[in-house]
């Protein structure tokens, strides 16, 4: 674990350091991201009226839930899109020949090689929405609260990256996944909403096919008090089973890949 931990500090190092060389795009980022976090607040906005609610939920409540929606979005951006999205170009230009090469897990490397500062001020934003809200919304906050959000959040990341991984993956047979991933990020796009606002259908669906309930709803309502046990064991076995499926599958589709120089 040592090395690993020494191996990815180093590679973060290097991608921030490359990053950072254009510093006047963090400006660009922080101005493109504040553009697009007003959009969202605004397209909320329109389910509001004097005294209305959207699936039960309040107004300062479905902040809360955008601001989670926010801070996963920019991981996303800050080391998922980067890595993974990298995936393809390794499997059309035979480079993921020297990754498998090299001692240390392929899907470590593959996962965690880099990561881009333009999400941080998604994140960061993200986090400010959060804790307007819940101020809004009166929450209190205690340690136990504080303490199962972090594992939530670290649940709805796991499962975020799985699916994501899953889809990557897919290119060992398929070196076009571009148009999946897309589908991806606009169905998980549905998170940005109370899950109590769909109907039930795709409430099943948001729940177990494709968890958008445990990135953004579940962690809200375990600030507000509401969240249920099942639920958040649910989650917590939800995120298991997909970073196992991920990881299976993962060694599965190497026995299928050709090498570039075979």
């Amino acid at each position: 674990m040592g090395r690993y931990w020494r191996t990815l500090r180093r590679f973060w190092g290097t991608a921030l350091a490359t990053q950072l060389e254009y510093q006047a795009n963090v400006l660009i980022e922080l101005m493109a991201v504040a553009m697009s976090l007003s959009g969202s607040l605004f397209l909320l906005s329109l389910f509001y009226g004097p005294d209305q609610t959207l699936g039960g939920w309040s107004w300062a409540q479905a902040l809360m839930v955008q601001g989670l929606y926010t801070v996963f979005d920019g991981m996303a951006t800050t080391c998922l899109r980067p890595n993974l999205g990298a995936i393809v170009t390794h499997v059309r230009e035979g480079t993921l020949d020297f990754v498998l090469l090299k001692p240390i897990d392929s899907q470590f490397w593959l996962s965690l090689r880099t990561l881009s500062p333009a999400g941080l001020p998604e994140i960061g934003l993200g986090l400010g929405l959060l804790a307007w809200g819940s101020h809004q919304a009166g929450v209190v906050l205690s340690l136990s609260a504080l303490f199962t959000v972090l594992v939530m959040l670290l649940a709805g990341g796991l499962i975020l990256y799985s699916l994501w991984f899953l889809i990557a993956a897919t290119s060992i047979w398929f070196v076009k996944t571009w148009n999946a991933t897309e589908v991806l990020r606009a169905l998980l796009a549905s998170g940005r909403y109370p899950l109590n606002a769909y109907p039930p259908a795709l409430r099943l669906l948001f729940t177990l096919v494709l968890p958008v309930a445990f990135l953004t709803t579940v962690p809200a309502q375990v600030l507000l008090g509401e969240a249920a046990a099942p639920m958040l064991f649910a989650g917590l076995v939800l995120a298991v089973l997909f970073f196992a499926a991920a990881r299976a599958f993962w060694l599965f589709a190497l026995r299928f890949y050709t090498s570039a120089s075979s």
